[in-house]
């Protein structure tokens, strides 16, 4: 199911972002002369293994299924494209060409996919907000302190520590996004309150490269109180507890914080255990048999709303208009966040290209047992990181084209159609060179994962 739910959201990405280019084509007289989910060839190779799963012609337009399931394309006439088609650039320009259209008109052509994802993303999260609202934990809301890994305590930081703000005084987002500002925000100090007296943590120089080269992402966490979440495929829970019960006990152990069950159930292996737990205000028990692996087989809730009472979280509603407002703060942060990245890949210091990961890490963010709420969120998300990937400026993708019309518009003149093909087969070939890195890289991290249990 996860790996449908990939498949259903990447198509629905790509179908839109393609609409989003057919659309502005078709606004200025651009004849449109394929439209396409998946290729209908071997990609990268046009002339190779054509043909459709499925394909109708309405008036200029085919309209088709591929049988090559990555991404999608809309063939314009007069522009050299997916399909490479270097015999009909030959040709002189028709009126209704690509190449006959005004600088201008080409620039919204061209951005128009970006900005169907943008747009995607940023009305997803709005309604989001709207119908649900906002349920947030601030950076000072945990009552307990926070929980360090390794990587955190090398920094400076201690467990029980309460994070108070960054760099003199500036708030952070919130706790959850704590990490994430530490490694895309160039923060270099961090004030907390430990022991009743503020502190001044400054942010080791390397601190970024081992963030990136760990394989914990929770360098900064919060004691979080036992709620079952998801279960595993390996549950032996399932049947007797539900998810959002709260466990507050195992045999004769009390469980104040999910961080206190492994130790315990380490030591009952095998044997049977008396869990304790709240369902609502009622306390029940129920008794299993803890497999030789030490887990129940469950996740740890991390839905906000469940924590409240737990921790001092922060709860918004939004009016129509405000929704939009924050919907597009979320977007324009995810987007900003994911731009950042790039710079970190592309860091010799850093090394970020090593944690490239390709469809196979995408695939992964799909649950077999998500709602319609996750799959919108992270469709949403997805929809904004194709958005900020295509804009990048790489011959092939929407920003290499953006660059070179922009070119165009400073020298007041069309560059060389041959100069344009062979910037264009360089950026093919550095497109599929990078897809078979990151790809190589799932691939690499699953036989690990598979085969030497290797994180």
């Amino acid at each position: 199911m996860g790996t449908l739910y990939f498949i259903l959201s990447l198509s629905i990405l790509v179908v839109l972002h393609e609409f989003g280019h057919f659309i502005a084509a078709r606004a200025f007289g651009t004849r449109v002369e394929k439209f396409y989910l998946f290729f209908d060839f071997l990609f990268p190779i046009p002339t190779l293994l054509n043909f459709a799963l499925f394909k109708k012609k309405i008036g200029d337009t085919e309209y088709g299924i591929g049988w090559f399931p990555l991404g999608g394309y809309v063939k314009i006439a007069g522009m050299m494209d997916e399909s490479m088609d270097e015999e009909a650039m030959k040709l002189p320009p028709k009126p209704d060409e690509y190449r006959s259209k005004k600088n201008w008109q080409k620039l919204i052509i061209m951005l128009g996919g970006i900005i169907m994802n943008i747009l995607l993303g940023w009305v997803i999260y709005s309604q989001i907000l709207f119908w649900t609202g906002d349920v947030y934990l601030p950076a000072d809301g945990v009552k307990n302190g926070i929980v360090c890994d390794s990587l955190a305590i090398e920094a400076g930081f201690r467990n029980g520590d309460m994070i108070l703000s960054h760099d003199g005084g500036q708030k952070f987002i919130s706790f959850l996004l704590i990490p994430t500002q530490l490694l895309m925000d160039d923060v270099h100090t961090v004030e907390v309150r430990r022991n009743g007296e503020i502190k001044t943590i400054t942010i080791p120089d390397d601190f970024v490269a081992k963030a990136v080269a760990s394989s914990d992402h929770n360098m900064i966490d919060f004691h979080r109180p036992c709620i079952v979440g998801d279960f595993t495929k390996e549950t032996v829970i399932k049947d007797k507890l539900k998810k959002g019960d709260v466990i507050i006990g195992l045999n004769d152990s009390v469980i104040h914080y999910f961080n206190d069950a492994p130790s315990v159930l380490a030591g009952l292996k095998g044997k049977e255990a008396n869990i304790t737990f709240l369902r609502g205000k009622d306390t029940m028990h129920a008794t299993v048999t803890v497999p030789q692996s030490g887990l129940l087989g469950f996740g740890v809730a991390t839905d906000m709303k469940s924590l409240k009472g737990y921790l001092d979280v922060t709860e918004i509603n939004y009016s129509l208009l405000g929704s939009f407002r924050a919907g597009w703060t979320k977007a324009f942060r995810t987007m900003k966040y994911y731009l950042k990245q790039f710079k970190l890949i592309f860091s010799p210091k850093v090394k970020a290209y090593k944690k490239l990961g390709g469809f196979g890490t995408m695939a992964s963010m799909y649950h077999n047992d998500m709602d319609l709420l996750g799959f919108l969120t992270l469709t949403a998300f997805v929809s904004l990181i194709l958005a900020v990937a295509n804009l990048l400026p790489i011959p092939m993708l929407d920003g290499g084209y953006v660059i070179m019309l922009l070119i165009e518009m400073i020298i007041r003149r069309p560059l060389n159609e041959k100069v344009v093909e062979n910037i264009q087969k360089v950026g093919l070939v550095f497109i599929l060179a990078l897809m078979i890195f990151a790809n190589g890289n799932d691939l690499y991290k699953w036989i690990m994962l598979k085969f030497f249990h290797a994180g």
